[in-house]
Order: structure tokens, then sequence, then C-alpha cells
């Protein structure tokens, strides 16, 4: 990863997935072998009360679909995203520190207190965003494949 950081503001889609999959709530798209990544989709869980997160791991066939229609290239695990009303006309796809203010927003509760991080400029959010993915497979791990999520979330997770 660069140390320069090109961060676009949040895109669209020319035309809403015709994946029903996405549809109902916030879709997390994630590394799917990264310890840390694993790590926030269970934090989410444990704090989503009302469920409305699903998730979707960037090896995946939708992080596939849904990146390359946002002109994103499916492969850089670098990045976590979040997909925001999908399957309508406001449906945008948010990279990075953004992606992480919309977690917080949308956990609600406290938690969206920590979303004020959205009024320091991005270029210092995504900067501190840069050092945490370039180190996280060494201060987290990774594992050899995407793990299994548990039985009683499992509907939550999108291929």
């Amino acid at each position: 990863m660069s140390a320069a950081i090109s961060h676009p503001e949040p895109r669209r889609a020319a035309e809403a997935p015709a994946d029903s999959a996405a549809c109902g709530g916030p879709v997390l798209f994630y590394d799917g072998v990264c310890g840390f990544c694993d790590r926030a989709v269970q934090f989410i869980l444990r704090h989503d009360r009302r469920e409305r997160f699903r998730f979707a791991a960037l090896q995946g066939e939708f992080a596939g679909r849904v990146l390359s229609r946002y002109g994103h290239d499916p492969r850089d695990l670098d990045t976590m995203y979040v997909l925001l009303d999908a399957g309508t006309p406001r449906e945008r796809l948010l990279a990075r520190s953004d992606g992480i203010v919309a977690v917080l927003d949308e956990l609600g509760g406290a938690w969206k207190l920590l979303a004020l991080i959205r009024f320091l400029p991005r270029a210092l959010r995504d900067r501190a965003y840069a050092v945490l993915v370039r180190n996280r497979y060494r201060w987290f791990g990774r594992y050899d494949q995407c793990p299994l999520p548990p039985a009683r979330v499992r509907d939550r997770f999108i291929d």
C-alpha cells in the first residue's frame, strides 16, 4: 500500500444490484483471512443490537461483483468497505475510515460518539487506517482460510 492515499467521495453504482443478498441492511466487506478483520466482525455481531449488518468476505463472489461495479479491484484486500442502502437508488460504497464511521453510526448508542472522528480530516483518518492495514497480519495474525461463522449468525453472511 502506498503512502499517498487517494480517497474519492463515496461512489454510487449506475444501477442498483440485482443480487438480493445485500438487501436488508448495511453490508461490511472484510478480508476473510485477517485476524483483525475477524475480530472486527465479531465485535459488530456483539454490538449490532438491531441485527442489521450483513457480512461478505472480500474473497467471495458477491464482494467481487459489487466492488467491480464500483470500479474497485476485488483482489485488493487492503480496504474494508461498507455498502449502505443496498438495492436502493441511494446505494453507496464507503471505504477505509469512512466505512468505519458508517459502522459506528449504524451501531448507535455510545459507539455513535466515536463516529465523531468524522470531523478529523479524512487524510489523517486514512493515514491511521493505512498503518493498521500495513501491520494487521503481524499484529493480529492471519488464517489459512476464512473462518466459518457460528451457526446462530451464519444467515448474516453472504457467500
